[in-house]
């Protein structure tokens, strides 16, 4: 008998449409595996049994069934996004209980495509940091569950990296999609500005934040930015000539590298170089002022989002963040520092192709009742470990999170590649690249 948890979502969905399995069949069978696992994971806030096995006998009986690019494949869908008939809670207390009475677009275009939602996913509260846990649920790296999953689409990312689906919904804002898949040893694209509708929160963190996809292949990860994007990003038949950047240095000073994420770049570039890509070190001309720049955005983009909600209601560190980001929300309006930061990179961009560098400074943070402790505490672990990708958000330029290689822990490391506007396709044909040179394992080995 053939499983199909674990499989990829273009395998599930090419079976479907040859009818060798029914959607039924498919769901029935990834419910089975979060059943097994998902108490020790944390990755769903709310898993969907009944309506999803419904919804996959809805799919079954559609007409254009063999036309389907995703029929027929679970996913997950992060808690800041609406589901229909389920409530988005945003990781908080503070909203309310109350059913989405229509999809968020992004999800309407992967159901339209044959796809059925599993669940919805664990997130920290407002999608503020970059580890998930709360009084709504925690998130475990599903590779060593003493460890986050990162966040904030930690939920989304721990189901893909546990096999739990094959691929799910998440969102970045300062990382919050390659952060999360970096840890759980998945695939993730943060597409660029516009490329994928965004309506995430209140204003989309001044139009920071980006909703992506979640994958263990870069095939799935291809396919589902395709149909979120309704835009074809078809692979090239030109796999070498890109000129390649690394750079092993933080964007913000004083935060270093360690060494696992330092060697896995440099791996990485010795890689692409051989197979006839044009790579070099060179540091993009970050400014000194980037480390205030983007923490004036976090902040303020966490005031926005926590217009409307009851603050005695939120958790004291969100409500701290708040309570900084509102000074800076004319100063972050005028957009002038984002604008600022692109012109000065621009030209780094103009001589290279790609930017490879490693996608963490170092392993995620433990898996703790971080929620329970002070602001700063959180703001030193949340920076300590991921400089790597606020840059990307400010200019909103696309950038992926990659595996690639292996922590001392026997957790995945990962790299990023980054790109200039447009350059989605490129990117996904360096990491595909990538993958067929070092393949990596797609699920972690968590025994039922």
């Amino acid at each position: 008998m053939t499983s199909w948890a674990g499989r990829t979502a273009t395998e599930i969905a090419a079976a479907v449409r040859e009818k060798r399995v029914t959607p039924r069949e498919v769901v029935a069978e990834h419910l089975a595996r979060i059943e097994l696992l998902d108490a020790r994971v944390g990755a769903f806030r709310r898993l969907r049994a009944q309506e999803a096995l419904a919804e996959a006998d809805e799919v079954a009986a559609r007409t254009d069934l063999a036309d389907l690019p995703l029929a027929g494949v679970p996913i997950a869908v992060k808690d800041n996004l609406g589901v229909r008939g389920e409530s988005t809670r945003h990781g908080t207390s503070a909203t309310p209980d109350t059913p989405a009475d229509h999809d968020h677009v992004t999800v309407a275009r992967l159901r339209a495509a044959g796809a059925i939602v599993v669940g919805v996913t664990n997130v920290p509260e407002l999608c503020i940091w970059g580890t998930t846990e709360g009084t709504l649920g925690t998130a475990r790296n599903p590779w060593d569950t003493t460890r986050t999953a990162g966040g904030s689409s930690g939920g989304s990312a721990a189901a893909v990296g546990a096999g739990m689906v094959p691929i799910a919904l998440g969102n970045d804002g300062m990382g919050s999609l390659r952060i999360p898949a970096a840890n759980c040893g998945v695939v993730t694209i943060k597409p660029g500005l516009g490329v994928v509708p965004a309506g995430i929160g209140n204003g989309d963190w001044f139009g920071m934040s980006e909703n992506g996809p979640l994958a263990t292949t870069v095939e799935d990860a291809r396919l589902m930015l395709s149909i979120l994007a309704d835009t074809q990003f078809v692979r090239s038949d030109a796999h070498a000539g890109r000129k390649v950047a690394l750079s092993v240095r933080s964007p913000i000073t004083g935060v270093t590298i360690s060494r696992p994420y330092v060697s896995a770049a440099r791996e990485a570039a010795a890689l692409l170089d051989g197979a006839g890509h044009q790579v070099r070190p060179a540091d993009p001309p970050y400014p000194l002022s980037i480390g205030v720049t983007s923490f004036t955005h976090w902040t303020a983009g966490t005031a926005r989002d926590a217009e409307g909600f009851d603050k005695n209601r939120l958790m004291r560190r969100t409500r701290v963040h708040a309570a900084i980001g509102r000074r800076f929300l004319g100063y972050v309006e005028r957009g002038q520092h984002k604008e600022q930061l692109r012109r000065r990179l621009e030209p780094f961009f103009a001589e290279h192709d790609v930017l490879l560098t490693p996608a963490l400074a170092r392993r995620s943070p433990a898996a703790a009742a971080w929620h329970e402790r002070g602001w700063l505490r959180n703001i030193l672990a949340n920076t300590n470990y991921s400089p790597m990708t606020p840059p990307w958000n400010l200019t909103g330029w696309p950038a992926m999170a990659v595996p690639f290689g292996t922590l001392p822990s026997g957790a995945p490391c990962a790299v990023q590649l980054v790109g200039r506007p447009g350059s989605e396709a490129v990117l996904l044909d360096v990491a595909q690249q990538l993958e067929e040179l070092h393949p990596w394992q797609r699920t972690a080995p968590l025994a039922p």
